[in-house]
């Protein structure tokens, strides 16, 4: 297995995606002018945030990043999720994790595996009255008992091995994680099969924030992730005109209809994203100036948590497991 390859199948599925796309277009004279815009100071040094993380716990802190991860979606469901004060979906959930493992320590595998809907329901501070938010809370349930249960039967119960099976190679443990059914990020776009692995390359990234780059944090081909393919990046990419989408698929998101999962414009603006970035670091690279796809999303991404990219019009919501 050489490294980096999964991932370049996911650069070329996006781009072959983006040949026969029919609901968005990436605006491509306006790449180097946009790319050339961009504050590149920013791409450097991610931090995952201390208050709403479990960190510096050595691998209790690595127990914390997999389970988190492996619930790190419901974008299509946040706008019904009940946040805490001054929190976005995501942090709500990191925070209540977080909370859960200052208070009762790391959920062990056999606990995950025994996960029930309520339990997720009380770990995360929801209602059972509110009907979408429960069904995501299954969801949540379902992930966190394939979790416990995949530790249990392939790595003796233990996140370290889990992680120690990869040898340091992002590729590898996006392949490990990929066993298991909701981390099987891979979508039928016609007869292309398009794989994006948002959330298992994220894993691998938030690892090696959350560990410092070394020992089990350390993987050694990070710089050849994609980037973790959601609904803000392509936001933001849109708003600022890199995108150009298709006035009725543009119309439908601006009232913020559901957009369904595994339907082609879902799939097209997931591989739009991955194929802008892609060029956008191209065209970086060629004024001489290192860049990666993840420095590039993490700056995108910060970039669409400025209040301008969320009044100036809503992203696409889709109720998936994928982001």
């Amino acid at each position: 297995m050489n490294p980096g390859c999964l991932f370049d199948e996911i650069r070329s599925a996006s781009r072959r995606v983006m040949r026969e796309a029919r609901y968005l277009a990436i605006v491509t004279d306006r790449v180097r002018d946009y790319a050339l815009s961009l504050p590149l100071e920013q791409a450097g040094s991610p931090q995952l945030d201390k208050s709403s993380h479990f960190l510096n716990q050595g691998e209790a802190t690595l127990a914390y990043i997999i389970t988190l991860d492996a619930i790190n979606f419901g974008s299509g469901y946040f706008p019904r999720l009940e946040k805490r004060p001054g929190m976005s979906g995501y942090f709500t959930v990191a925070a209540s994790l977080n909370d859960h493992f200052r208070a009762s320590g790391p959920l062990s595998p056999e606990a995950l595996a025994g996960l029930t809907t309520r339990d997720c329901v009380e770990i995360f501070g929801q209602s059972e009255s509110n009907q979408p938010i429960v069904e995501l809370m299954s969801l949540f349930a379902r992930s966190l008992n394939d979790l416990g249960q995949y530790l249990l039967a392939e790595f003796g119960g233990r996140f370290a091995a889990l992680v120690a099976a990869a040898d340091h190679s992002a590729e590898r443990l996006v392949r490990l994680l990929a066993r298991m059914p909701l981390f099987n990020d891979v979508q039928q776009y016609g007869e292309l099969t398009v794989p994006f692995f948002k959330r298992a390359q994220l894993t691998a990234a938030d690892l090696s924030l959350a560990m410092g780059g070394e020992g089990l944090g350390r993987f050694d081909d990070l710089d050849r992730m994609t980037i973790f393919a959601d609904n803000l990046v392509p936001h933001v990419l849109r708003i600022d005109g890199l995108l150009r989408y298709d006035d009725l698929l543009a119309e439908r998101i601006d009232r913020e209809e559901l957009i369904p999962r595994d339907s082609p414009e879902e799939i097209e603006i997931r591989a739009a994203a991955v194929e802008a970035v892609e060029c956008l670091a191209e065209a970086i690279r060629e004024t001489g100036r290192p860049i990666t796809s993840g420095g590039l999303d993490y700056l995108l991404w910060n970039r669409g948590q400025q209040p301008y990219y969320k009044q100036i019009k809503p992203r696409h919501r889709t109720r998936t497991t994928n982001y």
